[in-house]
């Protein structure tokens, strides 16, 4: 198994999407952020993997994190953006069980973090 410790919206060395969903972003905001989180988690479990991602036998888990405001309640719809790209990468073995909640803040101001747990061969 390889274990991704919580992974943020990063491109080319650049944070994106700071702020609270239901505030300062729209939920299409946090899904497109949680695609990016997602590329994040698949890099890291490619490197884990030597450089190969055909070692994944299936995505087991996903913990996503959203920082929203105390009455956002779509936090599983802006985690999709990241498990509908398990899905498309690794067909039904993307499927996973999941955990999708809000949080007051997360690190550096980002509006998702998403950790997860990976089967591999």
């Amino acid at each position: 198994h390889v274990w991704v410790a919580g992974q943020g919206p990063f491109l080319d060395g650049k944070l994106h999407y700071n702020g609270r969903l239901g505030e300062s972003l729209t939920i299409d905001d946090g899904r497109a952020c949680a695609r990016i989180v997602g590329l994040n988690v698949l890099a890291q479990v490619k490197a884990a993997c030597g450089g190969d991602l055909d070692k994944v036998v299936r995505c087991v888990k996903l913990n996503g994190f959203v920082n929203s405001t105390p009455d956002f309640t779509q936090h599983p719809e802006v985690i999709n953006g990241c498990s509908e790209l398990m899905i498309e990468v690794f067909g039904e073995a993307g499927r996973h069980a999941r955990v999708a909640v809000g949080a007051p803040i997360l690190p550096m101001g980002t509006s998702v973090e998403i950790d997860g747990l990976f089967e591999i061969a």
